[in-house]
């Protein structure tokens, strides 16, 4: 990535989201047709937005997220609910770990967590580990990539956005990534509203980004 990414560069790094509980098929449609006006790599959804229906995605990818928000479900939901996303069309599975087995320390249980909806959602399915990162210490990020990386994971990812303790920071992107060391793609999400962000984040080794503010993050960008 340049210094400076075009619009049309950087759209391919973002999975343009719409996570919020009030959100509507109607909504979904506006957000596949901004999708494919503006270039993202994918929409994000809940899964109870699928099948979607009278959406045109053209090239446009589709990733719903899994445990969501608060990771608090059993391996074996979480592997159904991934599943059945993969059955009503996902090519993508964004899961929140459960981030008290983390806490706990426990980390052959978080590996086998990841591990039952990697069998769910198996290749070519990607698979995002969501760490919500902002409540970690440096410790924990590393072993939650660890554990990622360990279970057949294609991507960590910072948060879900919709914690309280915050969302992407440029040292969690870092540490990531220098972890995984470009074996896994790393996928900065929460908080990143201009482009100047989106930029640090890239500088800092994300390999995708979850944003709502995609339009003004790309108006902000070079439109060559």
């Amino acid at each position: 990535m340049n210094a400076h990414p075009s619009a049309r560069e950087l759209a391919q790094y973002i999975d343009h989201t719409l996570l919020t509980p009030e959100a509507t098929s109607a909504e979904v449609r506006i957000l596949a047709e901004q999708a494919r006006s503006l270039g993202t790599w994918s929409i994000c959804v809940s899964p109870a937005m699928l099948p979607l229906r009278d959406v045109e995605l053209g090239p446009v990818h589709l990733a719903v997220v899994c445990g969501f928000p608060s990771g608090k479900h059993t391996p074996s939901i979480k592997a159904a609910e991934a599943a059945e996303s993969v059955a009503l069309g996902a090519d993508e599975i964004d899961m929140v770990i459960n981030i008290g087995l983390l806490k706990e320390g426990d980390a052959d249980a978080l590996t086998a967590e990841i591990a039952a909806v990697r069998a769910a959602a198996p290749s070519p399915t990607l698979l995002k580990v969501i760490i919500e990162s902002a409540v970690l210490t440096d410790e924990e990020i590393v072993t939650a990539c660890r554990c990622a990386e360990q279970a057949d994971a294609d991507f960590v990812k910072t948060s879900t956005g919709f914690h309280k303790a915050g969302g992407a920071s440029v040292h969690a992107v870092e540490l990531m990534a220098a972890t995984v060391g470009g074996r896994l793609g790393v996928k900065a999400s929460g908080g990143i509203r201009d482009y100047a962000t989106a930029c640090a984040m890239i500088d800092a080794g994300a390999t995708r980004l979850g944003v709502s503010a995609t339009a003004a993050i790309l108006a902000g960008a070079p439109q060559n």
